[in-house]
């Protein structure tokens, strides 16, 4: 896939049923931790825009609304944000955002000053 600046990418991520985070996050209310979320956002990156994360850093993160088992999620990115939504087909039908992330390398704050 292109890796231009301007380009808005689109993905989907289908959240296993079985996922090992499930069973400890919570038994009786299972609820996909951020960090697991997060790490499946900085992989879709990583492929879908052929760029090694390494040297980048997440400026801000917000968690809007769980993610359950078998839900969908439609990602959306531009340069230096991805979006989480849920799908149409997630099993509740909800369709707010569920996270939101934005990145900046390392370069780009060093050439910015801000990390002086």
């Amino acid at each position: 896939m292109s890796s231009e600046a301007g380009a808005v990418l689109h993905s989907r991520l289908d959240v296993a049923r079985d996922h090992p985070a499930f069973a400890g996050h919570f038994p009786k209310f299972p609820v996909l931790p951020g960090a697991a979320l997060l790490d499946e956002a900085l992989q879709l990156i990583e492929r879908e825009r052929g760029i090694d994360l390494t040297q980048w850093l997440v400026a801000s993160v917000k968690f809007l609304d769980v993610v359950r088992p078998g839900d969908a999620l439609g990602a959306c990115q531009s340069w230096g944000v991805l979006r989480w939504r849920a799908d149409s087909r997630t099993p509740r039908t909800r369709r707010r955002p569920c996270a939101a992330w934005r990145f900046f390398s390392n370069w780009l704050k060093a050439k910015s000053g801000a990390l002086r």
